[in-house]
């Protein structure tokens, strides 16, 4: 789970966002330096915590990965300003290292291949539209969750009627330098251990 801190660009604010929803149909809740965001229904879309620098040790300037330590320091600010919300957040890796064990045409698109892909604690189904995607290759696999470089949210979705939870990516997706302009996921070593933490 990422979250995110930019003191230079928009202050010492936490933001942490869950979910997406409607900008025009936010709502907002104050209660001391937490702000919680809800949509028109009450559900919660995320927080942004100021005097962040104040509450938090460890934080770094970007993108920063929810840890233990972090989610106890803002349980200790939500207990201290009575504010009851559940921040039962899955701090599991959603850049991981996956296997692909399987790969099949789309019985509607024929660009794009059905993976099923060993990412350690289970096998997802994955919809590629990469040329160069193959049977057991290593690959970095976004789950469902991730926060990509560019901003988009990995969620389920079905690609042509068919089921896809996750993204196999490219070394482009991933923002790496020097990634090449060829089209293609990103192709690892053997030595990868599916499920392992991809850091980048």
């Amino acid at each position: 789970m990422d979250v995110f801190y930019n003191p230079d660009g928009i202050g010492d604010v936490l933001i942490i966002p869950l979910k997406t929803g409607d900008r025009y149909e936010l709502k907002h809740d104050k209660a001391g330096d937490i702000t919680r965001i809800t949509d028109s229904d009450g559900a919660i879309l995320g927080y942004n915590i100021f005097q962040a620098s104040k509450h938090f040790t460890k934080l770094t300037n970007g993108k920063n990965t929810m840890t233990e330590v972090l989610l106890d320091e803002l349980k200790e600010l939500f207990a201290a300003e009575n504010v009851t919300d559940s921040l039962d957040f899955d701090l599991s890796p959603k850049f991981v290292v996956g296997h692909v064990l399987s790969k099949e045409p789309h019985e509607n698109a024929d660009k794009l291949s059905v993976c099923q892909v060993d990412v350690g604690s289970e096998t997802l189904q994955i919809v590629c539209g990469a040329p160069n995607i193959d049977k057991d290759q290593y690959v970095v696999v976004a789950k469902v969750g991730a926060t990509m470089p560019s901003g988009l949210q990995i969620k389920p979705t079905e690609l042509r009627g068919v089921p896809s939870n996750g993204m196999i990516c490219s070394q482009k997706e991933l923002g790496l330098l020097n990634a090449p302009k060829e089209k293609g996921i990103y192709v690892l070593e053997e030595s990868y251990t599916p499920g392992d933490t991809f850091t980048f």
